[in-house]
């Protein structure tokens, strides 16, 4: 029996999940390259597992060096409009065999990962189109 072929399984995964493109699993595939890179070199040259929040951080930086600006429409455009998409898609390869899980791991620990708004808008604006801060309680001297 052959093997099948990453892509191969990259179209199959997009004919039975059509929400998400094909460009989305290969951009997934690539921001985790990159987070391994960066937990091994932290790691001191070792490669180990990377949790959900360090992918989620490694996607969130490899996105805004591909796409800068561009970050939040590209990704919208592939069906990913969260960080819990990110996780529906990491679940897919697994269970299409082409990604490995701890038994720790679960689809909920990319929810609440962090706001596409923040993370990939906020940083590309003006400081006069940034929200102002709010105010801080004046503390009354203790009589």
């Amino acid at each position: 029996m052959q093997e099948q072929s990453f892509e191969s399984a990259i179209d199959a995964l997009v004919e039975k999940n059509p929400q998400f493109t094909r460009d989305a699993y290969l951009f997934l595939r690539e921001a985790l390259d990159h987070t391994q890179k960066v937990v091994a070199k932290e790691n001191k040259g070792r490669s180990r597992h990377v949790t959900p929040t360090e992918l989620l951080d490694g996607i969130r930086q490899f996105a805004l060096a591909q796409f800068g600006p561009m970050t939040m429409t590209v990704l919208a455009d592939w069906g990913v409009t969260r960080c819990e998409d990110f996780g529906t898609i990491v679940f897919n390869m697994i269970e299409a065999g082409l990604l490995s899980k701890t038994d720790k791991d679960q689809p909920e620990d990319f929810k609440g990962g962090f706001e596409f708004d923040d993370a990939f808008r906020k940083p590309f604006l003006p400081p006069s189109k940034l929200p102002a801060p709010a105010p801080e309680t004046a503390r009354k001297p203790a009589a």
